[in-house]
Parts: C-alpha cells; structure tokens; sequence
C-alpha cells in the first residue's frame, strides 16, 4: 500500500477538526480553577488521574493554601495528605509546595507566561505549559496533547510517534495554527465520550468516514462486526445441522 501524503494528512486532520468544532461548540475545561495560579496547580495534579478526581481535591486543598504565597509556605507532607486520593500524590504534593515557592522567588509571586518559563516549574511540562498560557492568558504555541489527543491523533493516521511530544510535532505540522487552541478541550471531549481507550463507539462516531482506524481500533473488531460474525456463525451452525437432519432422513 502506498504511503499517504501529507497532504491528504492535512486535510483529515483539518476536518476532523472542523466537525469537532461543530461538535463541542463553545466548550470548557472539567477542572475547577479560579486564576493562572490555580489552574497551573489543577492541570499539574491532573496527570494520570481523572479531572473529576481532581475536582474532589482542589476545593479544600485551596481553602487551605489559595495563592503561590501561602502554598509556598505548607509542608508537603499536609498537602499529600488534603490530596492522597489522586495517583502519584506524594510527588505532587512535593511539586506544589516547590512550584509555589519558585513562583515566588523567580516571578515575583506571578505564574509566568511563557513557554520556557513554565516549564522551569518542578511538575510542569510542554502539555501543562500549553494549557495555562492558553486558557489563562490567551497564547497559544502549540498543542497539548495528553492521552486522549494522542490516542485520537494516532487512530486518524495523523502521527506514529510513540510518544505525545513527539505527536505534538506532528499535530502542529499538519492543523493550521488558528485551529491549535480548539483541539485539546475538543478531541479530550470526544476522547471521553465516543473515541474512548477500550471500547470506541465507531457506531456513534460522526468522523467514521475519514477514519482509516474505524471498526479496528486496538486490532479488535467494534460491536457491529463482532456481532455480524457472530450472526453468521451461528447462521452457519444451523445450516449444518439442518443438512445433517436431511441426511439421517434418506
């Protein structure tokens, strides 16, 4: 089979975007923040657990410490403790206290807003980095792409990078940058509610046309094919016993 060019890449993705703009209009983020402060702190406790989980925590864990200033000054060890519930706590806990305390000595009490200086914060990567100076200041330098993004981007044939940094770089090769603030909120969207990890709803999915992965996704059929072998296997075990049944009655 011949490679796909890039250009035929380009233009699923592009579409696909599209109909994922049409599909979550207007949509926002699960987690409940208030500032670029609490945001950067919500995106970070978010890795590898769920929004929802994280959403459990927050309200007291900013009850107790609300600013960089007061977070700066906790000890860890009462921070994992307000979030023990959410995976890997003891070294986000850590990352919180140590984050707050940079915000304070290298930004003069102020999340930084940009890439490079995000990133110098301990629990901030590229993806966390993406999403505050996105949503809490309206810059957008690329795609964050968590596990949702990359899954997508993968089934669409649109990257075979093995890792989401590596995917990014070929999100932001292929969708034209005025489209690159829509796609993490949108494809998180669809990832949770149809594109899902196990079990994809092909079925229900608006983009099963343009989707080389449709109907095979992780190399197993979906319901609808499973259920037309199964229909015709059992079509064909009732054949052989009728044919059976007509021997024995010569």
């Amino acid at each position: 089979m011949p490679r796909e060019s890039k250009a035929s890449r380009r233009e699923r993705a592009v579409e696909f975007c599209r109909r994922m703009h049409e599909r979550y209009p207007g949509v926002q983020s699960a987690l409940d923040y208030h500032d670029p402060f609490t945001l950067t702190i919500c995106v970070m406790l978010s890795a590898q657990t769920t929004d929802a989980g994280v959403n459990r925590v927050t309200p007291e864990l900013f009850r107790r410490w609300p600013t960089p200033e007061a977070m700066a000054q906790a000890d860890p060890a009462e921070v994992g403790e307000v979030i023990h519930s959410i995976g890997f706590w003891r070294a986000k806990a850590a990352h919180c206290v140590e984050a707050s305390r940079m915000i304070m000595s290298d930004f003069g009490g102020e999340v930084p807003h940009t890439m490079e200086e995000l990133c110098r914060l301990p629990g901030v990567g590229r993806k966390t980095a993406n999403i505050v100076l996105n949503k809490a200041f309206g810059i957008c330098e690329g795609i964050a792409v968590d596990t949702h993004v990359f899954r997508i981007a993968t089934r669409l044939g649109l990257t075979r990078a093995s890792t989401p940094a590596a995917a990014e770089k070929d999100l932001l090769d292929l969708i034209p940058s005025d489209l690159w603030t829509y796609v993490n909120e949108e494809w998180i969207h669809f990832g949770r509610d149809t594109c899902t990890a196990q079990r994809p709803k092909c079925d229900a999915c608006p983009c099963v046309d343009i989707c080389p992965s449709a109907f095979k996704a992780n190399g197993k059929p979906n319901a609808r094919k499973s259920g037309s072998k199964a229909k015709s296997g059992t079509q064909a075990k009732a054949a052989g016993k009728a044919a059976a049944r007509k021997t024995e009655g010569r």
